[in-house]
């Protein structure tokens, strides 16, 4: 199964799984599926490498659990990368422009692409991330900056006015700004209001509860601890399903930007 759920070694069943993936298009990995990465400047972690350039993306993802005194202490980002942290669960300290900020779950932070942050487990129990990094597009006369705070700070949008569906907004509208990070939450039984097919990529990683999701015209069941990649105008909608908890997931999106050839 794998390391997240701790099933490994001899199976006494037929190896399977609910992973898909369709390069350039989209990709389901569950966390029965997922292996350790070894990258330097993390120390006493366990590192899943999610969306890469080669899968089609044009950002990485990482799944990260920081053990007790584990984090990274050389630096993530800078050198024209942004970088964006959020923690799924546990506390954790992040040092970014001469700053420290305490985030404990739900706690987020974005970095410009000058910036390099570092972080560390605050705790003995274990701690885990969702990181995201990408090349910053500049745009003339704007720029991006530091952003931290909390997800329940945030302003809850009724998603294109439907009061069953809830989107969170973590960056400023603002040119300067090219990618954005949401999260999207559906109760039991309510979706999107039409399949949508855009240029915008996403990576997204659930939170909470189940979903069936529509990828490219598959309809696949997807639930808490999935990951996700839908490519430029790969077709996508959701539902929540389930029974009381809230279909939730954290996913990033380029924006205001125009398309170059």
């Amino acid at each position: 199964m794998g390391y997240l759920n701790n099933v490994i070694g001899y199976r006494d069943d037929l190896l399977a799984s609910r992973s898909i993936v369709r390069h350039g298009n989209y990709a389901l990995l569950t966390p029965d599926g997922l292996v350790k990465n070894i990258i330097p400047g993390f120390e006493r972690c366990d590192v899943t490498i999610l969306s890469t350039p080669k899968l089609g993306a044009t950002f990485v993802d990482y799944l990260v659990t920081l053990h007790q005194d584990g984090g990274n202490t050389t630096g993530f980002g800078g050198e024209g990368i942004e970088t964006f942290l959020y923690v799924i669960e546990g506390s954790i300290s992040v040092e970014a422009g001469g700053e420290r900020f305490a985030l404990t779950q739900g706690g987020y932070l974005y970095c410009p692409p000058d910036m390099l942050m570092t972080f560390k487990n605050q705790q003995a129990a274990d701690s885990q991330l969702f990181l995201y990094k990408r090349r910053y597009i500049p745009a003339a006369g704007h720029a991006p900056y530091r952003v931290c705070g909390h997800a329940s700070q945030l302003e809850q949008v009724h998603y294109e006015g439907m009061n069953d569906v809830i989107l969170l907004d973590f960056l400023p509208k603002e040119l300067g700004f090219d990618m954005n990070m949401h999260i999207l939450s559906f109760a039991p039984g309510a979706s999107h209001g039409y399949i949508e097919t855009h240029v915008q990529e996403h990576g997204a990683y659930i939170l909470s509860g189940q979903g069936v999701y529509n990828l490219d015209n598959n309809w696949v069941s997807v639930k808490k601890g999935d990951y996700i990649f839908m490519g430029a105008y790969s077709l996508q909608a959701g539902y929540g399903v389930g029974r009381g908890e809230a279909f939730s997931y954290i996913y990033s999106k380029d924006c205001n930007r125009d398309v170059e050839i």
